[in-house]
């Protein structure tokens, strides 16, 4: 069986580990040109009950507890003073622990045989040959024959019109994405205010939220509810005035906080918030189905990753128990994958509202302190 998964993010990783560990062949082709081309990303809290059982399903448990982070679970709230109104530490007993995305895809990427991989392969087209075959074509003229094919390639998926005709629209959120290096000696105060994991200044309809990464490096996401003509007005490739336009959102705020905004000394990134339907799912299709952002892309909440590693080790585990019925495999895993994402599509899109509501940031800590949602920190991970 030729196996063929588009993407070499965490899902698709994933997927082809719990593959190999069956004893059944996987070919990933990811667009990247090689495994360095890109940065990966900031932290990633990785969760007791999707992400980590399917690191566990991976035979993968050991080493990501090498990569977790000290101190990542700390979350805290703000208001637009610069007052905290909740400090929630890192005891070490939480169940969302913090790893940088980067070395997690490594050691998914190491746990391959060699040739898994191919590297600069940007799919073009998969057309279907019949019973459940497709053709596959790359940008770099190479073509494939898959047996099985797997979305793993991400909110803008190729491969995701072959079951479904759903199209990702923007959710009303942009998130621009800053950093701060060497904070502790270059910006303290910065530092203090965001602390030793996860800082959320929130005020109706906008936040500045960051998370510390290893090395001094704070990485934030300041939020904006604004249509997506006002944010395609602004040139994020002059960064002077991008910041200028971006702060003055942030009037009055704590100068602490617009520091992530002004003495950013890396370009400014726009990330243009996109969604599927709550309830996307399709018809059972031969041969073909997706997982991750490709299968239920959702406004950031932290499930991302995790949802999209349980996808992929939820896949494997049904092909692997159904080696000879394809179909059924497909099936079966279909069957959980659609009521899963439901539901964290709609807890994400509460938290979210919750979070830039019109009593922001106030709402929030009261729910957390309810424990109605659990820890609010991952909202910050895009």
């Amino acid at each position: 069986m030729n196996v063929s998964i588009i993407g070499a993010g965490l899902g698709g990783l994933t997927l082809a580990r719990v593959l190999h560990i069956h004893g059944i062949a996987a070919t990933v082709y990811e667009a990247d040109a090689d495994r360095d081309a890109r940065p990966q990303g900031g932290m990633l809290d990785i969760h007791d009950f999707n992400g980590q059982l399917a690191l566990r399903d991976a035979d993968l448990y050991e080493q990501f507890l090498a990569l977790v982070h000290p101190g990542g679970q700390q979350s805290r709230a703000l208001d637009m003073h610069g007052n905290v109104l909740m400090d929630n530490p890192d005891d070490g007993t939480g169940g969302r622990p913090e790893v940088q995305r980067g070395e997690l895809r490594r050691i998914l990427l190491d746990s391959l045989p060699p040739g898994t991989v191919l590297w600069g392969h940007k799919l073009r087209t998969a057309e279907p040959l019949g019973r459940g075959r497709h053709f596959l074509s790359f940008e770099n003229g190479s073509t494939a024959a898959a047996d099985l094919l797997v979305g793993a390639d991400g909110a803008w998926s190729k491969v995701r019109s072959l079951v479904s005709g759903a199209k990702p629209v923007y959710s009303g959120t942009t998130f621009v994405e800053t950093w701060l290096h060497d904070a502790d000696t270059r910006h303290p105060a910065t530092a203090a205010a965001v602390g030793g994991g996860s800082m959320f200044g929130l005020a109706p309809g906008k936040g500045i939220m960051a998370h510390r990464e290893p090395n001094a490096v704070l990485h934030a996401y300041v939020a904006l509810n604004r249509p997506k003509h006002w944010i395609d007005a602004i040139d994020f490739s002059d960064p002077p005035g991008a910041k200028t336009r971006i702060a003055a959102e942030f009037k009055g705020w704590a100068p602490e906080l617009t520091a992530l905004i002004t003495d950013c000394e890396c370009n400014l990134v726009a990330r243009v918030l996109h969604t599927l339907p709550q309830d996307h799912r399709w018809e059972r299709v031969s041969g073909v189905t997706l997982l991750g952002d490709a299968a239920h892309l959702m406004i950031p909440s932290g499930e991302g990753a995790n949802l999209a590693m349980l996808d992929g080790a939820e896949l494997g585990k049904s092909i692997a128990a159904s080696p000879g019925d394809i179909e059924t495999a497909l099936a079966c895993y279909e069957q959980q994958l659609f009521p899963r994402s439901h539901s964290a599509a709609i807890e994400a899109a509460e938290l979210v509202q919750l979070m830039f509501a019109e009593d922001a940031p106030y709402g929030l800590v009261e729910a957390f302190a309810q424990d109605l949602l659990g820890k609010p920190k991952a909202a910050t991970k895009a």
